[in-house]
Formats: C-alpha cells, structure tokens, sequence
C-alpha cells in the first residue's frame, strides 16, 4: 500500500483568493518511509501573503520571487501522487486549498476517498485532546525541535511518525516479512529469534551405596537439629 503524507502553506486562510506556496510531501509504503519526497516553494502571483500566516510559517514574498507557479509543478505532484492514498493533518484544509489550485487549471478535485485526515483520527483515539501537530509529537515522544515554523516538508516528516503511532503501525510491521518490505525500510523491520534451549537430563549418580546411605543420615541429622532449633526458640 502506497500513501504520500502531506502538507500546504498559504498566504492565508481563504482558500478561494488565498494561493499555495509551500507543498511537501513523504511517501510511505506498507507503512514505511522510502526515502522518496517532494518539495517546492511556489510563486504566489502577485498574491501577498497575510501577517498572520507569515508570522506561522515565516516564508515572505521575497523568499518566493522566482519559484514556480502551481501551474508549472502540478504535473510533477500528480505524478508522485499517482494511485496513493493522501494523508494530512485537518485535510480539509490542504484539499480544499489544492482543489481550487487545480481547479484554476480544469483539473479535476481530488476524490474525498482517497484521503485520510489525521486530525480526525487523532480525535477519535484521543477524544480529550490536544491533537494539534505539536501536541501529538509530545504524546509519541516524536522530536519535533527543528519545529520553530510550520514548513510543508518538516511536518509531513513529523505527521508520517504520528500517523504510524495513530494507526498502530509499529506493531504491525512487527509481522511484515522483511521480503515485503521496501528496500529502504528493511532496516525497520525487527526480527524476532526464539532460541528454545531444553534442560537436560539429570546425570547418573555416581556414589556408591555406602554414601548414598550416609548422605541421606546427615539430612536426617539436620532435619533433627532444625525442629531442635525450632523448639527451643518456641
């Protein structure tokens, strides 16, 4: 099974007039990171980019001068998409951002079946919450530091290690064949060897019938002398 963790950063919050310009994105496969990602500032054209949302993820319109439209990398994000499932934090928003960016080029929306929103997973694993990025990094002792900004590539890093922890996945890729696994991932993959060591038998005594017969006195002696010990305690 196939899945691209990803992640968008905008000039803001309305994904009607608002633009993409930040998309990243990891791929995983059986559940595990095969190295393969993507990433690409984008050019806004001429959209500015609000206070608020520069203040999250820290890119300005100087940092995007030159990059590439929407319209020059879509074609390379449907490639690296082709067949997977999609998997982001409040996907709502991601797709709905991305629907609109194709939508501007006649291609078709994303199909809802294809995606996976892990803030509501999260929800209904931790109904009491948080379930921000950032709080379910602290619950799976996932190292977020380099977390200072939001960053398209950096979270869906940290969202591909919560979304395993969310469905369970370290523990199933206890039982995944190494041979199943990706080239990349089988490093991952712990395998489990059972050494069953079977205790021998006793060995044949090897005293004779006088020192059986005296071993066995010397116990009865010492079984006398505890109840002695035992009574004159008493």
């Amino acid at each position: 099974m196939r899945e691209i963790i990803f992640d968008t950063e905008t000039t803001g919050l309305d994904s009607r007039d608002d633009r993409v310009i930040e998309l990243g994105g990891v791929e995983l496969v059986n559940r595990f990171p095969t190295g393969r990602t993507f990433h690409h500032y984008i050019n806004p054209q001429g959209r500015p980019i609000h206070a608020e949302a520069q203040a999250v993820h820290g890119i300005s319109a100087a940092d995007l001068a030159g990059k590439p439209t929407f319209a020059e990398i879509a074609q390379e994000w449907l490639a690296f998409t082709e067949g997977a499932r999609l998997v982001a934090h409040n996907a709502t928003f991601d797709v709905g951002f991305l629907n609109v960016e194709f939508g501007r080029l006649g291609h078709p929306v994303i199909d809802n079946g294809r995606v996976v929103d892990t803030l509501a997973l999260a929800r209904r694993k931790h109904p009491m919450g948080p379930n921000s990025l950032d709080a379910l990094c602290r619950r799976y002792g996932i190292d977020n530091a380099r977390r200072t900004k939001h960053g398209a590539l950096l979270d869906s890093e940290l969202l591909a290690e919560v979304y395993i922890e969310l469905i369970g996945g370290k523990q199933a890729a206890l039982g995944l064949d190494s041979a199943t696994a990706p080239a990349q991932g089988r490093e991952n993959v712990r395998q489990i060897e059972i050494i069953v060591v079977q205790r021998p038998s006793p060995l044949p005594s090897r005293l004779s019938e006088a020192e059986r017969d005296a071993h066995a006195g010397m116990v009865a002696t010492l079984g006398e002398k505890a109840l002695w010990l035992k009574v004159a305690a008493g």
